[in-house]
């Protein structure tokens, strides 16, 4: 007879545990939470990213686990992985702000439409740069560089232990203002060439009022904002890149604390 192989008990736990924080992660952290993306695969990459660490996890599990321990041990890991993804999406929320601020400006806030990925309401520009922002970061790889500072957690972070509530309020704090302040960095050179355009039509709008400037200034805008996004487009890899390293940093000092 072939011999019987016995998992035990602790790995098993760990497996399961682990791989909560990580499905948790991967629901909510970009790019992982397209909805493009099936719940089945996330559920089985989230067992897939525990199950080369359970030898490791093993010993974090007490002996003896009981039923109501294991419950309020796995909503501790859903924090912990809802935490962590929300850091990252808090500053990659910057993206879909700078299309949004673009859209407002550019006069295509009135093309609102409903994403399916996230399921929810974006216009033109704000759909457009939140789908541009989750292919670079495929494409540059920066997704590994976010799974990799995920991986840490489990090191930095045990089964049986919890984040500081003070240090990750204090980052969210932070990331608001990042978050903010990258959007307009994104938008700004489009901003500004609309507020000047605005500015123009404005004077010529006073200087000859017979011309009606503003019954061609919107096709004109909209144009002008096509033609700038196509150019301002080769700068957003490096954006891309910058939120990536911001993000990462952001996440290894919660869990350094």
């Amino acid at each position: 007879m072939p011999e019987s192989y016995t998992v035990p008990l602790s790995t098993v736990l760990a497996i399961l545990l682990g791989s909560i924080r990580a499905g948790v992660w991967l629901a909510l952290c970009p790019p992982f939470n397209n909805r493009g993306a099936p719940a089945a695969v996330k559920a089985l990459l989230s067992v897939a990213i525990a199950l080369p660490i359970a030898p490791r996890l093993a010993p974090q599990i007490p002996p003896g686990m009981s039923t109501g321990v294991l419950i309020l041990n796995a909503v501790e890991q859903a924090v912990i992985g809802a935490a962590l993804a929300f850091i990252t999406a808090l500053l990659f929320a910057a993206v879909q702000i700078a299309g949004n601020m673009i859209d407002l400006v550019g006069g295509f806030s009135l093309a609102f439409s409903m994403d399916p990925f996230m399921l929810q309401g974006n216009a033109v520009f704000g759909r457009f740069y939140n789908l541009i922002g989750m292919a670079l970061m495929f494409a540059t790889d920066s997704h590994q560089l976010i799974l990799r500072g995920f991986a840490r957690s489990y090191t930095a972070i045990p089964l049986n232990d919890a984040f500081s509530l003070e240090t990750f309020a204090g980052i969210i704090k932070d990331g608001f203002g990042e978050m903010f302040l990258a959007g307009l960095q994104i938008a700004a050179p489009l901003v500004a060439i609309m507020l000047a355009v605005d500015v123009a039509l404005g004077l010529l709008t006073r200087a000859a009022p017979a011309l009606n400037p503003f019954s061609f200034g919107f096709p004109a805008k909209v144009l002008l904002t096509l033609v700038i996004v196509g150019t301002a487009m080769m700068l957003l890899p490096n954006a891309i890149a910058n939120l990536t390293d911001r993000s990462v940093t952001l996440v290894l000092k919660l869990l350094a604390a």
